[in-house]
């Protein structure tokens, strides 16, 4: 660690980063149970229920761009208390919404206050870690970031069975304060804030644009998250709607999913000792266009077959994680923020994609979910192919 954090030390830091890492995961997967009941409780319709998710996403991703350089500006813990305030307020807001549009406001809300907190973690593991050293925090942040979805929908349907959809924000707000009282325990990890005014700190995100080594792999990398936020979209209407489940029993196979998620960066540490990182992301594009096959076609068969079939796919998305947002910091020695922020947002905005394309078609959705996975893996591979050989896209560790 470059900064020793003197309150919260080595683990202490690690946990830190983690929760507020889990903030995307936990602002979307603890309700995602009870999205069917929110059609009926709020009078709507399956789809302007499925904006509350998807909005998210966009405004989440905006508000990258805006926070980014701001933290570059103001540094990472002021940038980080304004949003964790922000995202408690908004939860609230969600939390005695009276119909789905006051619903969607506050979800916006949520999203803008909520993007501070993911930029600023992710410009953080960049200004205390280098090298292999960061490589390490980010695949054991990252599966212990995993755990929040495998816990949030077992949650969530636990909260639904003792109260309504309504506690599911108000616990989101409650974890906000946590974080916001481990917050003003953390030191501040920005050597050097930016001189020039807030105006020209926006203007740093088209530096970091013009760097033609970030955007080959930011283009890349980028398409990954179609896949995974294509199944957070119809997850619950496939086992609920589709096949029958209970909101108790969806949350297991959801958790079933995450488990596989959670594996995925400390599997890239583990092969990282005996392959090529280039090999290991060829392979993870390969096995997501095969996994996107079997899912449209078989699918549909049973819960269990879907699960399983998804299962390796979510592991190759995840797995690629780690080694892609290392890549794409690594050609960045400046302006931590503003890359940070365009990689969140790219990502954020190509999943909300993956979210809209996987509802075009609500009654077949194992097939378009199927489709996007093999797509993303056929394009994805393809581009990757064609750069992995470059000076930009070899690991330095």
């Amino acid at each position: 660690m470059k900064k020793p954090q003197k309150n919260l030390g080595n683990t202490g830091t690690l946990l830190f980063l983690a929760l507020i890492s889990a903030f995307p995961p936990l602002s979307t997967d603890l309700y995602l149970p009870a999205m069917p009941q929110m059609v009926e409780a709020l009078a709507t319709s399956h789809s302007k229920v499925n904006m509350t998710l998807s909005m998210f996403f966009v405004f989440y991703a905006g508000g990258l761009l805006f926070w980014g350089p701001l933290s570059e500006k103001f540094g990472r813990k002021p940038i980080l208390l304004a949003g964790i305030g922000g995202y408690i307020i908004a939860s609230i807001f969600c939390a005695s919404s009276l119909n789905i549009e006051q619903l969607i406001v506050s979800r916006i809300l949520q999203a803008f206050g909520g993007s501070a907190i993911t930029v600023v973690a992710t410009a953080i593991v960049k200004d205390l870690y280098d090298g292999r050293e960061r490589e390490k925090v980010m695949a054991t942040v990252m599966s212990m970031v995993i755990i929040a979805p495998m816990v949030a929908p077992v949650l969530g349907a636990f909260l639904l069975k003792i109260a309504s959809w309504r506690m599911v924000f108000l616990v989101l707000s409650g974890i906000g304060a946590v974080a916001a009282l481990i917050t003003f325990l953390f030191q501040e990890t920005l050597d050097e804030k930016y001189s020039g005014s807030i105006v020209c700190s926006w203007g740093r995100l088209a530096v970091v644009l013009k760097n033609p080594g970030f955007i080959f792999l930011l283009v890349i990398f980028c398409l990954v998250p179609m896949a995974m936020m294509a199944f957070l979209a119809s997850s619950s209407f496939i086992y609920i709607s589709g096949f029958g489940l209970s909101p108790q029993r969806f949350s297991f196979f959801f958790a079933f999913n995450a488990l596989f998620a959670m594996v995925g960066p400390m599997l890239y540490m583990k092969l990282s000792k005996h392959l090529q990182t280039k090999v290991i992301i060829s392979g993870c594009f390969v096995l997501l266009m095969c996994c996107g096959i079997v899912v449209g076609t078989l699918g549909h068969l049973s819960p269990w077959l879907f699960a399983l079939a998804l299962a390796p796919a979510t592991l190759a998305v995840i797995t690629m994680r780690v080694p892609g947002v290392n890549l794409m910091l690594d050609q960045q020695d400046h302006d931590t923020g503003s890359a940070s922020a365009l990689i969140n947002f790219f990502s954020m905005i190509m999943g909300s994609l993956g979210m809209f394309l996987v509802s075009l078609c609500p009654h077949h959705l194992i097939e378009s979910l199927g489709a996007i996975q093999f797509m993303v893996g056929l394009i994805g591979g393809f581009l990757w192919l064609l750069v992995r050989n470059r000076k930009f896209a070899l690991y330095r560790v």
